[in-house]
């Protein structure tokens, strides 16, 4: 083992000194302070200081501020917010706050983990951090710099978890707690600024922040909805390659839907999440306790009575946290099953909106329920024929009206017939009664001796439907549900469904309508009748994320080009915590000891080298997209 000794007296000595609080390591560093774990002798606990960087703080304008924006801060008090216990003077040589000190993992390294949280998980996180920020604007206090990094998860496990002292209660197992009040504030003072410098996190800043405008509790909730949306679907909304392409996005709201981007989110915690990133203040919730207000309404919609812990919403957390694998089974299939039942409801009272909503996430999460793939067919096909109603009836009603209105102009220019010469003088007028001939009754032709009568039809009726296309040798040919029988007079529609590229080149299938999947190629085809189909295509060994496609009902071929998102390979390296660790083929990748670390891939499988460092031994190791491996590296020579 190599000596620790001079590193931890070197270590000792870069702890800033700081009267009242004995410091004791550094747990922490950030764009704007350093924070550190001390001892307060006087009241027996461990604190947190955050300690401003010096060239922060040279300004004594800044000092200033800080002090009088700490003490602010300082009468917060809510659960889920981290307490502030003790701000630095003017005078003093450090300028720092004092907070309570938190056993927890932050948000961000949670999402560096797991990339994405069940949606449920993401919105009981929201709701905790709403309240603590309702507590806050009633105070005054404005955030301004809501992200995952500034969100603290305190976690106790059920009975078997890391035990904390002092301990949490039964029923708060987990805290959630929103930390850095007021500091992008702190710091925005004419002397930052003027360097052109943009306070906080561009991705996560309102637009009226970025631009420098008046800013109130609405940017709150804009964060707010830039966090939830990389927790429910996996990644920030406005993305760019460099700062620049980031906040020229954040200011036009150009971002796909969390919906489009994950399907399980569903269109209901989409539209909210659009509510809340809306570009103007005005668009958005207009407060935390409003947004609150309507994620609790739909999550309390999704779930039936008696479902929760003692700990209310938040027993999502806990559950997850306890045993992700095991809470995302359960909870799926308790949530399809109350989707489905709550799109049956929505039918049953005409709202085909709030129906197909619930129906299409159902069917996110179980692609192949084929009774679900018949519901979400039959409606889509009812609202085609809505839409298509919509479209004739003012056509058919114009048609009318100006029929109607041609027979009586033509009418009224109608000469007069004159007299006929049959008549004699007007005595004789033709009778109304019908004439009175009687018209032959129809028989049936006869029947040959031997022939079946059920056979004897009308030649229009029994002429033979044409055959469908035939299919090339070695193209994947199916014929959709419903024959080949359409609502053309009883004429059969053939049509194509070509895949014109698939992406990626490896092992991709596709599944018709609940159907078992089969190998497509690029070039290669479904043939479908005119109705609506639904397409899931997914890839050999379940590499890539699934990507459902709707054919709408018509006759014109169709041509798709697709795009499957492969899988990340989750390796986990058993090694030396304290060493780090890379992949030869791919330098960006960083990878960590004792965690499971997500491996972009391009394809199926991948054999890379692991590199420890800065021993300068490497493994090798075969990834396998969406599949779990494992690199071990034993102890070096000199540990």
């Amino acid at each position: 083992m190599a000596a620790t000794g001079p590193a931890t007296q070197t270590t000792q000595a870069r702890l800033p000194a700081i009267t009242k609080y004995e410091v004791i390591e550094e747990i922490g560093h950030g764009g704007m302070a350093t924070v550190y774990r001390a001892h307060d002798p006087r009241l027996g606990r461990d604190v947190a200081i955050k300690v401003i960087h010096r060239h922060l703080r040279d300004s004594s304008e800044i000092a200033h501020r800080f002090f009088a924006e700490a003490r602010a801060v300082a009468k917060l008090r809510h659960e889920n917010i981290v307490e502030v216990y003790d701000v630095s003077s003017p005078e003093e040589d450090e300028q720092y706050l004092v907070v309570e000190l938190v056993r927890g993992r932050s948000l961000r390294k949670i999402l560096e983990e797991h990339r994405a949280l069940p949606p449920e998980v993401g919105v009981t996180i929201a709701l905790e951090l709403l309240a603590a920020l309702a507590h806050a604007h009633a105070a005054g206090v404005i955030h301004r710099d809501v992200k995952p990094e500034n969100v603290i998860l305190e976690y106790a496990g059920a009975g078997q978890g890391e035990r904390r002292e002092p301990p949490l209660l039964p029923q708060e197992r987990v805290k959630i707690k929103l930390t850095d009040f007021g500091i992008a504030k702190l710091l925005d003072s004419q002397g930052v600024t003027s360097t052109g410098q943009v306070l906080g996190s561009p991705a996560h800043m309102a637009p009226e922040q970025i631009e420098g405008g008046e800013v109130d509790a609405r940017a709150d909730v804009f964060g707010t909805g830039v966090l939830l949306y990389e927790c429910l679907a996996g990644h920030l909304p406005f993305e760019g390659s460099n700062p620049a392409q980031v906040l020229r996005r954040v200011l036009e709201g150009i971002y796909p839907s969390a919906e489009h981007e994950r399907p399980i989110v569903g269109k209901n915690w989409s539209k909210l999440l659009d509510r809340a990133l809306h570009r103007t203040p005005e668009g958005r919730f207009q407060d935390a306790n409003q947004m609150r207000e309507a994620l609790l309404a739909e999550l309390r919609r999704l779930q039936a009575e008696n479902t929760l812990s003692a700990s209310g919403e938040r027993g999502h957390v806990e559950a997850w946290l306890d045993d992700p694998e095991a809470y995302t089974k359960k909870h799926d299939v308790a949530l399809i099953a109350r989707l489905c039942e709550l799109g049956h409801e929505a039918r049953a009272r005409g709202d085909a909106v709030a129906a197909a909503a619930d129906y299409n996430r159902a069917l996110a999460y179980a692609p192949h329920d084929k009774t679900l793939l018949k519901i979400v067919s039959t409606m889509h096909r009812s609202a085609a024929r809505r839409r298509l109603v919509k479209r004739i009836v003012p056509i058919v009603l114009s048609a009318i009206v100006c029929g109607t209105a041609a027979f009586w102009v033509a009418r009224a220019f109608k000469p007069v017939p004159a007299p006929d010469p049959m008549v004699d003088n007007g005595k004789s007028a033709p009778s109304s009664e019908p004439l009175g001939v009687e018209l032959p009754n129809p028989e049936p032709p006869p029947i040959a001796s031997g022939a079946d009568p059920a056979r004897m039809v009308p030649a229009a009726i029994s002429a033979k439907a044409p055959a469908p296309r035939p299919v090339p040798a070695g193209q994947t040919g199916q014929t959709g549900p419903g024959g080949s029988a359409s609502a053309s007079g009883g004429k059969a529609i053939a049509r194509d469904v070509t895949f014109r590229s698939l992406i990626p080149l490896f092992g991709v299938r596709v599944a018709l309508d609940g159907d078992e999947p089969k190998n497509a190629e690029i070039g290669g085809h479904l043939s479908i009748d005119g109705q609506k189909h639904v397409l899931v295509f997914s890839c050999a060994q379940d590499a890539c994320e699934h990507v459902t496609r709707v054919v709408e009902p018509g006759e014109d071929a169709v041509e798709l080009a697709v795009t499957l998102e492969v899988k990340p390979a989750i390796l986990f390296v058993q090694g030396d915590p304290r060493h780090s660790y890379a992949i030869q083929e791919q330098p960006t990748v960083v990878l960590r000891a004792g965690v499971p670390n997500r491996v972009p891939m391009k394809g199926a499988k991948t054999s890379v080298h692991v590199l420890e460092l800065p021993a300068g031994r490497s493994e090798p190791v075969t990834l396998l997209a969406g599949q779990q491996v494992e690199v071990v590296f034993g102890r070096s020579s000199d540990d």
